[in-house]
């Protein structure tokens, strides 16, 4: 059997592997000091895309990534860009079929998804509609893609992976966040059809 493998997306330093895949790559603007070359790439998401072959990976992950990167550009005298859209196509891109997104992000209305002043693009509870079925509204944008939606749910962001499947006592930790109004994150979690 191979060896799975998982890339996590502008994950700074520390990249996260939600699934446990045997083989963990990270990609982010900058390259920092000491890590493995091969594992981790460096490359603007805004402007590039992912530097990794078709169906590379079982899993891609983003974590407080998303909102970061611009839903248009404008170009001079060449019209616009929708680095989103592009994004979205770019993950679908190389998660075989099958492959899992797993994505983080704070969103509309709370005021964690307005407080960084470089979240450029608000995620709402409806978002992900573009990108997966039946909906794929994404489309007529230029997206090629094609996801599932697995789950959609608002969280508050703890641990590197909310089960699908909680436990006793995380379901009684989600009961008293949402009491609390303490969810501020949306989860995506996407399977990629091909």
């Amino acid at each position: 059997m191979s060896a799975t493998r998982h890339l996590d997306l502008g994950c700074g330093p520390q990249p996260r592997n939600p699934y446990g895949a045997d083989e963990l790559y990270a990609l982010d603007i900058r390259m920092p000091e000491g890590v493995d070359a091969a594992r981790f790439r460096q490359a603007d998401l805004v402007l590039e895309p992912i530097p990794f072959d078709d169906s590379h990976f079982d899993s891609v992950s983003a974590y407080d990534f998303i909102e970061h990167v611009p839903r248009l550009v404008a170009l001079p005298r060449s019209g616009s860009r929708l680095p989103f859209v592009e994004l979205m196509n770019e993950v679908w891109r190389v998660l075989r079929p099958g492959g899992r997104f797993y994505a983080v992000t704070p969103a509309w209305p709370r005021a964690e998804a307005f407080t960084d002043p470089t979240h450029v693009n608000i995620i709402t509870e409806d978002t992900h509609r573009y990108f997966t079925e039946p909906d794929l509204g994404a489309r007529m944008y230029g997206f090629r893609g094609r996801f599932r939606g697995l789950r959609v749910q608002w969280i508050r962001k703890r641990v590197p992976y909310e089960p699908a499947s909680p436990d006793l006592a995380q379901r009684l930790r989600t009961l008293i966040d949402r009491l609390k109004d303490r969810r501020a994150h949306l989860l995506w979690e996407f399977e990629a059809l091909k």
